[in-house]
C-alpha cells in the first residue's frame, strides 16, 4: 500500500514537472515567433547611378517602429531625364524584408518623375514619390482607373477613414495606384514652392498606400527633416501606421533615408 502511494506520488511529480517544462518551452517558442529587436534590410536594387533598398526597424517587444527606404547618394545621378511614353515616371519596386510581414505593408514603389506631374504649377518639378503599399503588386495590376474601374478608383472613403483635412480631388486617379488624397493646407497649395509633402492613396474607398513626396532638389540639399502626419479617426485595414515621417541624409554612409516612423498598431 505504501509502495503504491510512493509510486503514484513519483508519477504525479514527473507528470507535473513535464507539464511545467512544456509550458515554459511553449511560452519561449511563442515569444520567439516574431523577429527580435533590430533593423532588417530588404534586397538592394539598382537605381540611377547607385542602389536602393527598403528596411524595417523592430523594437524589443517585436513591434515595428519604423519602415523606410535608403538610397545611396549616387542613385540621384544617372536617373532618366525623360518620363516613359505611357506614364509620368519610372518606378523602382523595393521588396521588404521578411521581418516586415507583421507591419501590414507589402512593398515600396519609388517613382522618379523627371518632369513632375499634375497639377501644373504645383507638382510639375522633378521629384520622387515614395509609395508604401498596403496591397500586393498583383492587386495593383488590377487597378486600371479606366472605364468601369474609374468609379472604383475615385470612390472616396467614409469620413472617419479620411485623414484630417484631406480631400480627394477629381483627376488624381492613376493606373496601378488609385486616387491621391491631398492636404489643401500644405505649403504648395498656398503660394509656397513645393519641396516635400505627404499623400494618402485610396482605391474603392480603401486606403492602399502612404506616400511621402519630395523634389530631387530637396533631397540634394541633404536634409534632416521630420514632420507630423495628419491622421484619420480610424483605419479600415490593420497595419502599423505612422504619426511622423522623416527625410534624412547620412553623411557617414552617404545615403538618404526616407521613413515612416512612430508606428502605431491600428
Amino acid at each position: 500500500m505504501c509502495r503504491c502511494k510512493m509510486v503514484a506520488t513519483g508519477l504525479l511529480e514527473v507528470v507535473l514537472a513535464t507539464i511545467v517544462m512544456t509550458s515554459i518551452l511553449g511560452c519561449a517558442v511563442f515569444r520567439n515567433l516574431g523577429p527580435t529587436a533590430g533593423t532588417y534590410d530588404g534586397p538592394s536594387r539598382d537605381m540611377g547611378g547607385g542602389r536602393a533598398h527598403a528596411f524595417i526597424t523592430i523594437d524589443a517587444g517585436g513591434r515595428p517602429t519604423a519602415i523606410g527606404v535608403r538610397i545611396s547618394e549616387t542613385a540621384l545621378a544617372g536617373l532618366p531625364a525623360e518620363p516613359p511614353h505611357d506614364a509620368d515616371g519610372w518606378e523602382y519596386v523595393l521588396s521588404l524584408p521578411k521581418e516586415a510581414a507583421i507591419s501590414g505593408y507589402n512593398h515600396v514603389g519609388i517613382d522618379w518623375n523627371p518632369k513632375g506631374h499634375i497639377p501644373p504649377g504645383v507638382y510639375d518639378k522633378p521629384h520622387f514619390d515614395f509609395h508604401f503599399y498596403l496591397i500586393s503588386l498583383e492587386q495593383r495590376e488590377k487597378i486600371t482607373a479606366k472605364g468601369e474601374d474609374l468609379a472604383r478608383a475615385h470612390r472616396a472613403p467614409a469620413p472617419e477613414f479620411m485623414p484630417q483635412g484631406y480631400i480627394l480631388p477629381d483627376g488624381t486617379e492613376v493606373p496601378r495606384m488609385g486616387a491621391h488624397a491631398i492636404d489643401p493646407t500644405a505649403p504648395e497649395f498656398n503660394k509656397l514652392p513645393f519641396e516635400k509633402t505627404f499623400i494618402y492613396g485610396f482605391y474603392d474607398g480603401q486606403m492602399i498606400f502612404l506616400e511621402p513626396m519630395m523634389t530631387k532638389v530637396f533631397l540634394e540639399s541633404k536634409p534632416n527633416a521630420t514632420d507630423r502626419i495628419k491622421l484619420p479617426k480610424t483605419y479600415s485595414k490593420h497595419a502599423y501606421y505612422p504619426t511622423i515621417y522623416s527625410v534624412k541624409y547620412n553623411a557617414t554612409q552617404r545615403e538618404y533615408e526616407i521613413s515612416l516612423e512612430s508606428l502605431l498598431s491600428k
